[in-house]
């Protein structure tokens, strides 16, 4: 129990702690804080009078990101956590760091980690499934290879930006109903609904990653909507995959929950059929019980579950290195859309509204099918924690902005 007011009973108790960038008004420079309750404590300050000098786990820990951190490699997160617990759970050092200590209501959150490279999967049967009903309702839904590997594209990192960062619908080329290639502002905004997945320990180039040796690799996770212009993507995406549709913009949360701190979320994964090649196969096959929610302006739309994910993170990370991709502090790979077999539990408006031809009404009366200008999504969801307590990682939020020019 934390001697922090409020925070026993939130979301952000002392059994989950993530990460985060801020900057206040009174103090601009950006650093590293943890979130307990509704308060951040800032863990620059909190190391300043570190009795280690030359220790580099605190020199990564007074940086302006979390990139250091990361680097730093399982035995130092886990250390690190274990200390903020003490710190923010034993009354001895109440004094010292509640002076430590800023609202969240005062503080500005920043891009908590410098992007190396990104990668964003397709690992959702029930997503794919509604996908290929949707673009081949003649034909398989799904193809071949899908469920032999973990499909995915290599993304922009240079795009990827923190919640609360305002998108401008992105323009390109798509096709008219006739058939024609024109110009112009994407018609049919989407979004996805994801969980993202922040890389620490590096990996040499020519080598690769065991599913097995996804903790060893993997710090952290956050929320992400990958926002997607449906109508660029349809024409542009055959046949190397998504590209503009794509890379103008991509959210992700701005606290980065431990992957620690989700150790009672795993439940077993969906099996497997056909048996997977041996590179993949797991010796402890398991997902997250992470139920997300999904509110467009103030409506809860969607609710998917990510522990129905048929491509585990593990997995990813094995497939995504096994060609012998180096993997560097800063790496990012997010699921894919996160979608379940009902109606409320799809991840993305193009399922949502099955592909624009049943509308969705919002609380306020008004309609959509896909996303107009001024329109708001944020994402958020929940994860069982230890003894009983409930984890809240934080939300991806984004407003739509009209096209540029």
């Amino acid at each position: 129990m934390s001697w922090v007011d409020g925070a026993t009973d939130s979301l952000y108790s002392v059994h989950h702690l993530p990460y985060g960038v801020f900057s206040t008004k009174d103090d601009t420079s950006r650093r590293i804080g943890v979130r307990i309750g509704d308060q951040v404590l800032d863990v620059r300050a909190l190391v300043a009078g570190s009795t280690c000098p030359g220790c580099t786990t605190c020199a990564a820990l007074g940086a302006d990101d979390l990139t250091p951190l990361l680097a730093a490699g399982p035995e130092a997160w886990s250390k690190v956590r274990g200390q903020l617990q003490e710190a923010l759970t034993d009354t001895e050092y109440k004094a010292s760091v509640s002076q430590l200590l800023t609202p969240v209501a005062r503080v500005t959150m920043h891009m908590p980690f410098t992007p190396a490279d990104y990668v964003d999967f397709y690992s959702s049967e029930h997503h794919a499934v509604n996908v290929g009903k949707i673009f081949r309702p003649d034909g398989e839904p799904l193809m071949p290879n899908w469920k032999h590997l973990p499909v995915g594209y290599h993304g922009r990192a240079g795009t990827l930006v923190p919640s609360g960062t305002d998108i401008v619908r992105p323009s390109g080329q798509r096709r008219t109903p006739e058939g024609e290639p024109v110009f112009g502002p994407c018609a049919r905004l989407d979004i996805e609904a994801e969980v993202g997945f922040v890389v620490g320990a590096p990996s040499p180039m020519g080598s690769s990653v065991s599913p097995d040796g996804f903790t060893e690799h993997v710090f952290g996770v956050v929320l992400v909507n990958d926002w997607s212009a449906r109508d660029i993507q349809a024409w542009e995406y055959q046949p190397l995959g998504p590209f503009l549709a794509k890379s103008f913009a991509t959210s992700i949360g701005t606290w980065v929950t431990p992957l620690e701190a989700l150790a009672a979320a795993r439940v077993p994964a969906p099996v497997q059929e056909p048996a997977v090649l041996p590179y993949l196969k797991e010796s402890d096959r398991y997902g997250y019980d992470l139920t997300l929610s999904v509110k467009w302006n103030d409506t809860e739309v969607s609710r998917p579950p990510f522990g129905q994910m048929y491509w585990t993170p593990a997995q990813q990370l094995a497939h995504l290195t096994v060609n012998g991709a180096a993997l560097r502090p800063g790496d990012f790979y997010a699921s894919g859309t996160v979608s379940g077999p009902e109606k409320d539990q799809r991840g993305s408006f193009l399922e949502l509204t099955w592909g624009g031809s049943e509308p969705v009404t919002l609380a306020d009366g008004s309609i959509r099918t896909f996303l107009v200008d001024g329109d708001t999504v944020t994402i958020s969801a929940t994860a069982p924690g230890p003894r009983g307590v409930t984890i809240g990682l934080g939300e991806v939020t984004g407003r739509i902005l009209p096209a540029a020019g």
